[in-house]
């Protein structure tokens, strides 16, 4: 005998009740909205084929990252053969059409197996090659290579979207294209300029030494400097004066403190009431800069994306890792700084190969055809269900409701981004619910045939349709698995689309149209049931 205490009444009709209650603010007015409680105000996020907005295809300059490993190698290298004094002829950065190695010419062939050990320790992924006249060509390992450009790649995509995080972008979709590109796209976002805009900075911090023993090269501002060849070692880096001319600053190659080892990044003002930017550092940091400090008296350059913005003086030692970046800045700038640092430092240069803009009106035409797909399955499995079982489908039919309302309450409640892969995974769930029902009732029509009574088929029949049910959708949710764990973007949301929406069918085949059926044939108290 189906028994359904009233406990569990609550909690059918109370499920139901919560979903409807989800499902408002996806149907309400933006104005109304607005007025509902917080947690009521949760909607469906609209994919960009769906709503419009930015797609956007970045390149990753990984070259340019190897080849600044390999330049902090050569000034490691310098530095201990010097220590060691171990003369050589030659050391320098070359590039062929392959890749950047180092070339390194001694005076005493004698001593090649003693430099090979040296430049080991500064960095054991190089392989070397003996060339002619004392030569020794050092280049980074394939497997190295490889290994660096997997984590520039990661580290690029997990920055790009903390950036995005900042111009209120929902729902974004960042994915991998390639071994070198990352693919964007942006919901909603139909001007893209403060997109690149922001993506095309790389916002490259490091502290470097002023050679103050170089005489700097005065330019004015808007003129291109013609500046002499500079000492080894050297880079003139710009940095903009008071009066508006250029200045550019003998600055050391060799890096003081990267800004990879920054944590944070505040504008704030100084005591003068002048807009600054705080930062802190890591551990790693903190040594750098506790390090770097102790040179009370000497001048430094804090570079930002090959350009000089400050220039000061170690007043006293700095231990604890914090420091305050200062210059011209206006509270916009400084505010502006302080994001792309604090969102992260780009690994390496980012360059737009690719951008279009999805019109609205495309998106607004998919809503319409995606609704329509939708509303004609709903409509044309009703039939169908009304057809076969009389009017004893309009439980199912029913039930069929609530399956569409709870599975974009659900969609709503975690934030889900419907495409139009999505909207098929509505319309495939809603035949896989039907199929349910219809397991249930041909099993219930079986029972009646073998002589039990209404409530007695029905109570049997849910009992063993139960298995094949729930052995059909574990099979579909592990498919909707395996499309999650292995597809991008839009794969994605058809995959939880169908997984909800499973989880969901198998609610309202086994406990709401049961409900209903039986209330129905008790309140009736028919003897049977017209299949």
């Amino acid at each position: 005998m189906v028994v359904f205490s009233k406990f569990k009444i609550f909690v059918i009709l109370s499920i139901c009740f919560v979903g409807i209650v989800f499902v408002l603010p996806n149907i309400v007015p933006k104005q109304t909205r607005s007025l509902l409680p917080s947690f009521m105000r949760k909607t469906v996020n609209l994919g960009l084929d769906l709503q419009g907005g930015s797609l956007i295809q970045l390149q990753v300059n990984v070259n340019a990252v190897i080849k600044e490993h390999l330049a902090n190698i050569l000034s490691e290298t310098r530095r201990s053969l010097r220590k060691q004094q171990i003369k050589y002829t030659g050391l320098r950065l070359r590039s062929d059409d392959k890749q950047s190695f180092l070339e390194l010419t001694l005076s005493d062939l004698t001593q090649y197996d003693a430099v090979v050990r040296l430049i080991e320790k500064v960095d054991n992924s190089l392989t070397f090659e003996k060339k002619e006249m004392g030569t020794i060509v050092a280049t980074i390992s394939s497997q190295a290579i490889a290994k660096r450009k997997a984590e520039i790649i990661t580290q690029s995509m997990e920055v790009v979207r903390r950036r995005i995080d900042t111009i209120g972008a929902k729902e974004p979709n960042i994915q991998q294209q390639g071994d070198d590109r990352i693919v964007l796209q942006l919901p909603g976002i139909n001007d893209p300029a403060e997109t690149r805009r922001l993506l095309g900075k790389t916002a490259k911090l490091s502290f470097q030494w002023v050679d103050d023993s170089v005489q700097p090269v005065n330019e004015s501002k808007g003129t291109k400097a013609s500046l002499p060849i500079p000492p080894v070692g050297i880079d003139y880096i710009p940095e903009e004066s008071h009066d508006g001319s250029i200045i550019y600053l003998p600055i050391k190659k060799e890096i003081i403190i990267h800004g990879d080892t920054l944590v944070d990044a505040r504008a704030t003002f100084d005591n003068n009431g002048r807009p600054v930017v705080s930062i802190k550092f890591n551990n790693v940091g903190k040594r750098q800069m506790d390090d770097a400090s102790r040179n009370v008296g000497k001048r430094f350059a804090i570079v930002l994306d090959n350009k000089v913005i400050s220039s000061p003086s170690f007043n006293e030692p700095i231990p604890g890792g914090s420091a305050q970046i200062s210059g011209r800045f206006t509270v916009e700038e400084a505010n502006e700084l302080a994001t792309l640092l604090r969102a992260g430092a780009l690994p390496a240069p980012l360059n737009i190969v690719e951008e279009c803009v999805v019109g609205p009106s495309l998106g607004a035409d998919s809503i319409s055809y995606g609704k329509n797909a939708v509303i004609l399955a709903f409509l044309l499995i009703s039939i169908f269900i009304l057809f076969v079982y009389s009017y004893i489908g309009l439980f199912a039919d029913f039930a069929l409701m609530i399956n569409v309302v709870l599975l974009v309450a659900g969609l709503s409640l975690i934030g889900a981004t419907l495409t139009l892969p999505g909207i098929a995974g509505i319309a495939l769930t809603i035949g896989m619910a039907v199929d349910a029902n219809v397991l249930i009732f041909e099993r219930i029509r079986e029972e009646i045939k073998s002589g039990l009574s209404v409530l007695g088929a029905i109570d049997q029949g849910y009992k063993r349709a139960f298995t094949a049910i729930l052995d059909s959708n574990l099979t579909t949710i592990l498919g909707a698995w395996i499309l999650y764990y292995f597809g991008t973007g839009p794969v994605k949301g058809f995959s939880v689309t169908l997984a909800l929406g499973v989880v969901i069918s198998m609610f309202t085949a086994l406990t709401v149209t049961q409900l209903f059926l039986v209330a129905w044939v008790k309140w009736r108290k028919t003897k049977r049931i017209p299949f």
